[in-house]
């Protein structure tokens, strides 16, 4: 076996698919928007369809989280005053006119959708799985099925090599992982001129694509370790 089926959920960038794809993978992206790049390797719809289509390996890049991170919990007991991307069109409408425990009970029905979904992409019919996600908060943890701790957490910048380029920037992703290993940092990078540009991208109907956008040094560790490691799996059990 020389090319692993992957998938690469709730990417719309094709920045982790094309990684893999260079390496030879029959890499596939889904999303609820169409690629960026127009690839036909790409399938509109919500990645728990596309989970059981037999898998080598599935990367969850950018799983919606807002709900289960830890930046998130404070909505818990205060609702925020503007509607959350979440909601439907009939709660966005209403929204002005809910009082607080409406707008609570709005908020923990997202959070339960939230969960939901890391669940159904942790515990899905496939031998490796990696799901990038923030620290999450206590909620989140109680509600998701067979709920382990991230494995581990890196930067960007520890994946680049130049300081003005894509990944020199700071941004802790944490790596929940089953069936893989921990990534071994790839760059020249030490850290100290990476820039803060994802934690002040200004509101705007943009922010939340530009916060979630994955990084070509990263993307291509994963390709190369996590492939091989894949390979040398399936190649040693057959």
């Amino acid at each position: 076996m020389t090319a692993l089926r992957v998938l690469i959920g709730c990417e719309r960038s094709g920045i982790v698919r094309r990684a893999f794809a260079a390496r030879g993978h029959d890499a596939w992206s889904c999303d609820l928007a169409p690629a960026e790049d127009g690839s036909n390797r790409h399938m509109v719809c919500d990645v728990r369809e596309a989970l059981g289509l037999g898998w080598d390996l599935a990367i969850i890049c950018h799983p919606p989280c807002t709900r289960l991170a830890n930046s998130g919990a404070r909505w818990l007991s205060a609702p925020p005053r503007n509607p959350p991307d979440e909601v439907t069109a009939a709660e966005r409408a209403a929204w002005p006119a809910l009082d607080d425990a409406a707008r609570l009970r709005i908020m923990w029905r997202l959070l339960e959708e939230g969960a939901a979904l890391f669940s159904a992409c942790w515990t899905a019919p496939v031998p490796r799985i990696a799901i990038e996600n923030p620290v999450m908060h206590k909620h989140a943890k109680a509600r998701i099925r067979e709920f382990s701790h991230f494995a581990q957490s890196v930067q960007p910048w520890q994946f680049g090599t130049d300081p003005a380029g894509p990944d020199n920037v700071k941004k802790r992703t944490c790596l929940w992982l089953r069936g893989l290993l921990k990534l071994s940092s790839t760059g020249t990078l030490d850290g100290r001129t990476a820039r803060d540009e994802i934690h002040r991208a200004p509101p705007g109907p943009g922010r939340k694509v530009f916060r979630s956008r994955f990084f070509p040094g990263l993307a291509a560790a994963m390709a190369q370790q996590w492939g091989d490691h894949a390979l040398e799996e399936i190649r040693s059990a057959a």
